[in-house]
């Protein structure tokens, strides 16, 4: 009787798909997989959002519990939807709301801070300026003729006024009421005045979910044609 040779058996310590997006020692065997992969367009991080765990957790709904699911930054924006499933982020309306805020954000229609430059430890401090009014500035707190005072982005300590007055982009999201006060989403007030600041938290961009109406998304339509069924037998 001949000996028989023994197989090794292939593990598979993630799914298939998820190959390409992670560190292989087997370079072309990657880039194989990779080539059947239709990769969208990924958009880079930004200071207030660096990697996948801040996205998540800044999108809410208990997104975050999932990080650890989604091995890099360029998997976050290429999986498809079966492939989210297969990972396990249930239930549908998850998936649905994590690939509409992939898309906002793969357009850069960032929540508060998404895009700033001056972020440290995911607390990013705005203040308010002054500068020459143009002609197709946004409007803005008045101080004087000339003059308009805008909310900006500022690295931590330094001055709020390192590029010229000219360069100075309003920060989106964010307003002035009164004469120095910033308000807006999360917006935390600095001590002594100096402005504000804002910090990386679960939900911090969330779009909360409206009050369920006639059972929710799945049972609407059978609950409202019961009642229009009871309607009419009442009716008679």
């Amino acid at each position: 009787m001949t000996g028989m040779i023994a197989k090794s058996p292939q593990l598979r310590s993630i799914p298939s798909f998820l190959l390409p997006f992670t560190q292989s020692r087997i370079a072309s065997q990657a880039r194989n997989l990779q080539t059947r992969v239709k990769v969208a367009r990924v958009p880079r991080p930004t200071p207030f959002v660096p990697d996948v765990q801040t996205f998540l957790s800044l999108i809410g709904r208990n997104l975050s519990q999932h990080a650890s699911k989604i091995p890099s930054w360029k998997a976050l924006f290429s999986l498809t939807s079966a492939q989210l499933k297969e990972l396990g982020i249930e239930p549908p309306r998850s998936r649905r709301y994590l690939l509409r805020w992939r898309e906002k954000f793969r357009n850069g229609q960032y929540g508060v801070g998404g895009d700033f430059k001056h972020v440290a430890n995911g607390e990013a401090q705005v203040r308010v300026v002054e500068i020459p009014v143009s002609g197709n500035s946004p409007a803005t707190a008045t101080l004087s003729p000339g003059k308009r005072k805008i909310v900006i982005n500022v690295a931590p300590g330094g001055s709020a006024l390192e590029k010229p007055a000219e360069q100075l982009v309003p920060a989106k999201n964010l307003y002035i009421k009164g004469a120095q006060t910033i308000v807006g989403p999360h917006v935390q007030p600095l001590k002594g005045g100096q402005g504000a600041k804002i910090v990386v938290k679960e939900g911090l961009w969330e779009d909360r979910r409206g009050h369920k109406i006639d059972g929710g998304e799945r049972r609407q339509a059978e609950v409202r044609a019961k009642r229009r069924g009871e309607e009419r037998r009442a009716a008679r």
